[in-house]
């Protein structure tokens, strides 16, 4: 097992030390290997930037697949979760459309419709625009993330699939994510690399040919996903020359030592697809 399985219903992720970006798109890559379907992504604080998407993805096909929605207050981070079922119907319509102008059949009762239902919802920072908005008060606040976490739970039972949020801090705040999640990860940065426990699920450690052990750096985790896809036979492309980090993405260390963790430049606030170059 190379990365933990997501099992249907909410599931937690919470990354010690970090935001945890490359973990996060990883484990949605790794999913979209291993099924059929489109991945929606209510995005917040940068988490799904293009650039390092694009770093780790085995094949840029799978890209294609991930459609991105972007709210930089709560009300739209609000609004872009209750708009996930009609930006869902528009992805199937276009995805069946599509499939008959390539001179395929429509779908039939027979017909597994997967490659065009959901096959995984991503909510990176769950709690983040509700605590940083200063317009809300706390009890407006809370109320507004209780009812984003129900229309994802609603959304995990009505299409049969996992959900995947993370969240800035742990505290009563956020109490609540955890209170509703149907599971739990946990990512902890070790001296070997990342460390991911969960239910049926613990990373030990990671070999390769020479006996060392990879770092929590982006080729490993493209290296990982490249494995991932040659194991379902798809085919990797040729990986992209390698990029410095971008702003934003995952933590830093200062030249005084100290671990920090900026935000990245938000992209666009509608749903898109990360494979048209977000327009």
């Amino acid at each position: 097992m190379l990365l933990p399985s997501l099992e249907d219903g909410i599931t937690l992720l919470d990354v010690e030390g970090g935001r945890g970006v490359p973990i996060l798109q990883s484990l949605v890559l790794d999913h979209l290997l291993l099924h059929d379907g489109p991945a929606f992504w209510v995005d917040a604080n940068g988490h799904a930037t293009t650039t390092t998407l694009t770093e780790i993805a085995p094949s840029q096909r799978l890209l294609n697949r991930i459609h991105v929605a972007r709210g930089f207050t709560a009300y739209q981070h609000y609004g872009a979760v209750c708009d996930l079922p009609t930006a869902v119907n528009t992805a199937i319509q276009m995805s069946t459309a599509d499939a008959r102008a390539a001179g395929r059949r429509a779908l039939g009762r027979d017909e597994d419709p997967s490659s065009h239902t959901p096959a995984l919802i991503v909510a990176p920072a769950v709690d983040a625009q509700y605590r940083a908005d200063d317009t809300l008060s706390e009890t407006h606040a809370k109320t507004l993330q209780a009812r984003t976490l129900a229309r994802l739970a609603t959304y995990a039972e009505g299409y049969d699939i996992p959900v995947l949020v993370t969240r800035n801090e742990r505290n009563e705040f956020t109490e609540p994510v955890a209170t509703v999640a149907d599971h739990h990860l946990e990512c902890e940065q070790t001296r070997m690399g990342p460390r991911v426990v969960g239910e049926d699920f613990e990373t030990l450690v990671y070999p390769v040919d020479d006996g060392a052990y990879y770092q929590t750096t982006f080729a490993y985790w493209r290296q990982l996903l490249a494995a991932r896809a040659t194991q379902v036979g798809v085919e990797p492309t040729t990986p992209a020359p390698s990029t410095p980090t971008p702003e934003g993405v995952g933590t830093g260390v200062t030249a005084d030592g100290e671990t920090v963790a900026p935000t990245a430049d938000p992209l666009l606030d509608a749903w898109t697809a990360t494979g048209t170059g977000d327009r």
